[in-house]
C-alpha cells in the first residue's frame, strides 16, 4: 500500500492530481501545506513518496528533497516543474529524484507515478 506525501499550498489547483491518487487502489495519501509540515510527517513516519510542489511558499522544491533527505534518505521523491526534462536533470542531479511531473500535473500523471513507485518499492 503505497504511502504518499503530496506537499503543495495549493491543492485546489491540483485538484484532478489530489483525486487521481485518492482513488488509485490502496493509495493512502497526506496532505502537507508546507515544508515544515512535511519534514515533520517525514521525521514522524516516512512515507514512501513524497511529490513536492513547484510553488511552495518559502521554500525551493529542490531544497525541500535535501532536507527531506537529511531527514530520511528512505523517502523518494517526485517533484512537480515547469522545466523541460533535461534542464530539471541536470538542476536535480545527484538527489535521486524520481519523478518530474508537469505543472501542474493532472489525473493523467498519476498511473506513471505509481508505475515507477511500484518499480522501485522493496516487494511485500
Amino acid at each position: 500500500m503505497p504511502d504518499i506525501l503530496l506537499v503543495t499550498a495549493r491543492p485546489q489547483q491540483l485538484a484532478g492530481f489530489v483525486d487521481g491518487l485518492r482513488q488509485a487502489e490502496d493509495v493512502v495519501l497526506t496532505v502537507a501545506k508546507n515544508a515544515d509540515e512535511a519534514l515533520d510527517r517525514v521525521r514522524a513516519s516516512a512515507p514512501q513518496l513524497a511529490v513536492i510542489d513547484s510553488a511552495l511558499p518559502h521554500t525551493a522544491p529542490l531544497a525541500l528533497v535535501m532536507e527531506l533527505l537529511q531527514a530520511n534518505a528512505m523517502v523518494n521523491t517526485a517533484v512537480v516543474s515547469s522545466l523541460p526534462e533535461a534542464e530539471f536533470h541536470e538542476a536535480s542531479e545527484g538527489l535521486g529524484v524520481m519523478a518530474r511531473l508537469p505543472d501542474p500535473p493532472g489525473p493523467e500523471d498519476v498511473p506513471g507515478l505509481l508505475e515507477r513507485l511500484e518499480g522501485i518499492l522493496p516487494l511485500a
